[in-house]
């Protein structure tokens, strides 16, 4: 085989092995403040999956959850049990009582409620609200209403009642009720203007505390899946294992990117990166410049240039020389 040949074969070979497709890449971050960034989330367009992206966000290290009914602070990811923690500013617990909106998921998202959670609706009208119905009971005279509530949660609604915020105010225990509906109805919203209450409050854990409702865990606790299947991606595991972080090309939702430390982002993942640490580019953005080429293949253009000098001068060389040849190659690869 000509030297030439040889050394064009060789290029191709070894390019082909040692730089994994590059794409366009995005640094994904793997914190948000405190919190741990993996998949299914992501820090922004480009990271995790991308049925999450317009729900998740992380600003000023800051992770937010976003809805058709307003923005809520992460608080707390459990990736073990797939359970994701919000608390939202406008809801009442037993140190403080604010008017409220409600709150709500939007149906097509890739969360649900957690068996957990506890609706509490705060200083709902007797009179109008639709959560009450006339009473049909001939025999009972005593009230005019009949809550559609877990009765089985009158003993929250006591002990909410009996916390001082929401004492000061003079309510009749008769207006709170602990909303029935697990996942809020079909529209899995808790409309509260509507339902003609004026505050609502969540808790998921008493904290082993039920007599005591200031050590309640107040907020919402989401489940979230992975797939229909709720497989978690094998491309996706390997790729956390090698320190990177798992995304998804701007183009192509369905595509899968694992994105290394240094900014690129491969289809693999990091572990080529640690192999060759010196020799891969470590500014972030895009790796498809002249720079980025000129770091990868200027080695081999070398040796290409070298193997080619030595067949046009008809240069006398052992097969031993390509050997040596493709080892140079290898080191000013590593330089």
């Amino acid at each position: 085989m000509k030297p030439t040949r040889y050394c064009i074969t060789l290029f191709l070979c070894i390019s082909s092995i040692s730089v994994p497709l590059l794409v366009s890449s995005q640094a994904c971050q793997r914190t948000c403040g405190k919190i741990p960034l993996k998949y299914p989330f992501g820090s922004g367009p480009g990271c995790g999956d991308a049925r999450f992206q317009k729900y998740i966000t992380c600003n000023d290290q800051k992770l937010t959850f976003t809805t058709h009914t307003g923005c809520y602070p992460v608080t707390n990811i459990d990736y073990s049990n797939q359970v994701m923690y919000v608390t939202d500013a406008s809801m009442s617990t037993c140190a403080c009582t604010q008017p409220s909106k409600g709150f709500g998921l939007d149906w097509d998202g890739p969360f649900s409620f957690h068996d957990d959670d506890v609706f509490t609706l705060l200083d709902c009208s007797i009179n109008s609200s639709p959560i009450y119905k006339s009473n049909n009971n001939a025999y009972d005279t005593n009230t005019s209403a009949v809550p559609l509530c877990d009765k089985k949660g009158a003993s929250i609604c006591s002990f909410l009642y009996s916390c001082r915020a929401i004492s000061m105010l003079n309510l009749p225990i008769s207006t709170c009720c602990v909303y029935t509906p697990v996942d809020l109805g079909p529209s899995f919203e808790m409309d509260l203007q509507k339902l003609q209450c004026s505050s609502y409050s969540a808790f998921y854990s008493f904290d082993g505390q039920d007599y005591n409702p200031e050590n309640w865990k107040y907020g919402i606790a989401l489940k979230y899946k992975f797939n229909v299947y709720n497989d978690y991606p094998g491309p996706c595991a390997n790729c956390e294992k090698s320190n990177g972080a798992c995304g998804y090309s701007a183009v192509a939702y369905n595509s899968f990117i694992c994105n290394c430390p240094s900014g690129i982002n491969t289809t693999t993942d990091c572990y080529f990166e640690a192999a060759f640490n010196n020799a891969l580019p470590r500014q972030t953005g895009t790796c498809l410049n002249s720079f980025c080429i000129f770091d990868y293949f200027f080695p081999w253009f070398v040796l290409l240039m070298l193997l080619t000098f030595m067949d046009q001068f008809d240069l006398a060389v052992t097969w031993s020389v390509y050997p040596l040849a493709s080892i140079l190659a290898l080191f000013l690869f590593l330089l």
